[in-house]
């Protein structure tokens, strides 16, 4: 990241520059809709280690920056996004040697048998050093009321790795918020070796619009005025039913809409235009099942 210039001062832009941290903030702005607070935190980690290394330039030698973390939020509000950026910020800045992300569950860590979890464990860490493993729905990983449980022993490999393999690898932990929670407190050798906790909100009816549209974009379809209209009544609907997963929910109920989409084409045969082939309308939408529950309810 530069040298230590003779009168001792350093030129912060050139090196934000230099690094390519910026870029990485301006790629999360764009992808993720919403979730200030979350970027702001994810800005001010960057901002930490950016300084951190001009420090060591400068010789002001100190202990690293702790740097494992938790992600907690429900479904689709876009931890994994965010962590594949941190991995790429810890790359550009020198505190991993990879950038990978390595992201697993507690069927990649635990076995099901006596010897087999510690193997099982050792080969997701080899695979994930000089990056970030991201374990989501970590709480998993402890099963209080099963004493015979092997994922404790996962949880010890973890905590000896998250100690003595910090300049190497970081550990992101994930999943819902009251869960994590309780698992820290069953687990405070965990907790106490997550420098940074950062809580992700669930979107607003207006960002899940948005979304939405952003999404369509990518895969070259738009929504006439009415399927729009359409759109925003099936989000304020979906928000009202159970197991919502945010961004999620949004990308599984527009496969949906494409898939009604291409079907009436089908059955309408004859000439089809490009502007047909590209525009969602709403009975693409209103034939979802978000509609017809909510009229067998009334």
């Amino acid at each position: 990241m530069g040298t230590t210039p003779e009168n001792g001062s350093f030129d912060f832009d050139a090196i934000l520059k230099e690094s390519g941290v910026v870029d990485v903030l301006h790629q999360l702005e764009a992808q993720l809709v919403g979730l200030r607070p979350v970027k702001m935190r994810i800005r001010e980690i960057a901002a930490l280690l950016v300084v951190d290394r001009m420090r060591q330039q400068a010789g002001l030698m100190a202990d690293p920056p702790s740097l494992h973390m938790s992600f907690t939020g429900n479904p689709g509000t876009g931890k994994t996004t965010v962590a594949l950026r941190m991995a790429d910020i810890l790359h550009r800045l020198g505190y991993v040697r990879k950038g990978h992300l390595v992201a697993v569950t507690r069927d990649d860590l635990v076995g099901q048998y006596i010897g087999h979890t510690a193997p099982k464990t050792k080969e997701i860490l080899k695979r994930a050093a000089g990056g970030v493993l991201f374990i989501d729905e970590a709480y998993y990983l402890y099963r209080r009321e099963n004493e015979r449980d092997y994922g404790q022993e996962a949880i010890e490999i973890l905590l000896q790795v998250m100690e003595n393999q910090r300049d190497d690898l970081v550990i992101i932990l994930a999943g819902y918020k009251d869960r994590m929670v309780e698992f820290f407190q069953s687990n405070p050798g965990l907790h106490s070796r997550i420098a940074h906790h950062i809580d992700f909100p669930d979107y607003t009816a207006r960002e899940l619009l948005d979304i939405s549209r952003l999404m369509a974009d990518r895969l070259h379809y738009v929504l006439s005025p009415q399927a729009l209209l359409a759109w925003e009544s099936y989000i304020h609907r979906r928000l009202q039913q159970p197991r919502f997963a945010n961004a999620r929910s949004m990308r599984n109920a527009l496969d949906r809409a494409r898939l009604r989409h291409a079907n009436r084409l089908f059955s309408q045969g004859g000439m089809i235009t490009r502007e047909q082939l590209i525009t969602l309308e709403p009975e693409d939408i209103l034939r979802s099942r978000v509609f017809q529950e909510a009229v067998q309810s009334e």
